[in-house]
């Protein structure tokens, strides 16, 4: 199979109408990242008006999609799936993990651990788990 795999976050919940915000904020959180097209929600469309219909980004080079969605669904981010972070820069560890943790949940304190010299894991403030890991 020749498809590409991307990473699709879908906002709902307490994170409806944040998809924009987080994408802006990922986006400057990591090098040769960026925004490539963000469309919204018209008046006629079955979402509210100027919430995201479908973004699309790209963090450190890897491609995602965001969406946001107003309908109950019976799931949420949770941290059974987060995103990874490799580095051989412990101050880019250090200052990733500080921006992720404001307003969110730190799961794992910024420590140095029998499997990485310096290695975290936090819920930022949009419900999106991160572990950071420092390699030597």
């Amino acid at each position: 199979m020749s498809s590409k795999i991307l990473t699709f976050l879908l906002f709902t919940g307490e994170q409806h109408g944040k998809a924009e915000e987080a994408v802006n904020f990922y986006t400057t959180l990591f090098d040769d990242s960026e925004i490539s097209s963000i469309e919204h929600y018209g008046p006629n469309d079955p979402e509210p008006e100027g919430t995201v219909k479908q973004a699309h980004f790209s963090l450190n080079g890897q491609r995602f999609i965001a969406k946001d969605s107003h309908l109950k669904h019976k799931f949420d981010f949770n941290p059974a799936i987060s995103f990874f972070i490799e580095s051989d820069s412990a101050k880019d560890i250090e200052d990733a993990f500080k921006v992720l943790a404001k307003e969110g949940v730190v799961f794992t304190p910024l420590e140095e651990y029998p499997f990485s010299p310096k290695f975290g894991w936090v819920q930022d403030k949009y419900g999106i788990s991160w572990q950071l890991s420092l390699v030597p």
